[in-house]
């Protein structure tokens, strides 16, 4: 039987010959603070699609300059970002490989000057400044955003997005009980909570004809946060709204530190995908080709998100075929190598 972890999977009309993913992982190099691309970047990403992973995804990209994690994030608020960003995935193209972009917006999580954002003027910590609570303009502004960041997105010739809502960053800041205190038609229960990432998905599909994966952070991991049945819904609402896959993370909504161990995010992608019926990514210390063939076997998950683990080797998926005794494509350059 050939390895499932090897098998194409289709999104739309995009394929990917694999199902392995290099997870958006902020660099923090652009160099200019203006969220354009550096050197850096045409060599980090383009060697991860010569390593062979089916899907390559550049790392969180602002869509607002107040979105940025730090002065040094990439940004896609100006269409003075889309070559760069087109580069990248000039590079990503030539081995084969599909490019993602992961959205995002960083609300009160922020290290900037000025002024920063969220649903509630809560604080992350009591290092971190007290973001404003966004009147229904910032929230129109933003939504709006997003919606021209999927547009600079297509024209960059990207042919996935992620929209990030985990992690305790903007979208997640609206989902999340522990951040969103507001009393308008954006805050309450779940499907108040939702609102946000509803109005978000609906406008980048307006600007956007292609395949749309969410991230989430599937525990917040504070007996006051979602819960399972919250999550659920989310997920059926996404389903629902088209989304293609959902991405399960966990934590950053607080500070708090999970119990780390080898898949242990692994139950969420496997509740979501077989409870709600919608494909899903997993990911958080999946490091062997062995570890990642048995969540796709088993039908806990669709894709395999790898994170550190391609960050110390680009080429994880030759490492993870030499496991599966696969042989895959080389690079003609790497013949004589593999």
């Amino acid at each position: 039987m050939e390895a499932a972890l090897f098998s194409p999977i289709t999104f739309g009309k995009v394929t990917l010959k694999n199902r392995i993913v290099m997870s958006p992982m902020c660099m923090y190099s652009s160099e200019t603070e203006d969220g354009q691309v550096a050197p850096f970047h045409f060599a980090h990403y383009e060697s991860r699609a010569a390593g062979q992973a089916g899907l390559v995804m550049t790392e969180a990209t602002a869509v607002l300059p107040e979105g940025r994690i730090s002065p040094q994030d990439l940004g896609i608020w100006s269409d003075d970002h889309i070559d760069g960003l087109q580069k990248i995935n000039e590079g990503i193209h030539r081995h084969g490989a599909r490019a993602g972009i992961q959205l995002a917006h960083a609300g009160r999580k922020a290290r900037l000057e000025g002024d920063i954002f969220s649903a509630s003027a809560l604080p992350f910590d009591e290092n971190m400044k007290t973001p404003n609570e966004m009147t229904k303009e910032d929230i129109n502004r933003t939504i709006h955003a997003f919606a021209e960041g999927a547009r600079r997105a297509k024209e960059a010739h990207f042919d996935i997005i992620e929209l990030h809502g985990a992690h305790g960053y903007l979208i997640n800041q609206f989902l999340s009980p522990l951040t969103n205190k507001r009393k308008d038609e954006y805050g309450g229960n779940a499907e108040a909570r939702f609102q946000f990432l509803r109005e978000v998905i609906e406008a980048v599909q307006e600007t956007w004809d292609g395949p749309i994966f969410t991230r989430i952070s599937a525990n917040e991991y504070d007996d006051n946060g979602n819960t399972n049945k919250d999550f659920l819904h989310f997920a059926k609402e996404m389903k629902k709204l088209g989304i293609d896959l959902i991405d399960c993370s966990s934590g950053g909504v607080i500070p708090a530190r999970p119990p780390v161990f080898p898949g242990y995010q692994l139950k969420y992608a496997d509740e979501i995908r077989n409870q709600a019926g919608i494909a899903t990514g997993a990911v958080g210390k999946i490091t062997s080709g062995l570890q990642a063939e048995e969540v796709i076997q088993n039908g806990r998950a669709d894709l395999i998100f790898v994170a550190r683990a391609m960050l110390r080797n680009p080429y994880w998926a030759k490492a993870a075929a030499d496991d599966l005794c696969v042989e895959i494509d080389a690079p003609k350059q790497y013949k004589r190598g593999w």
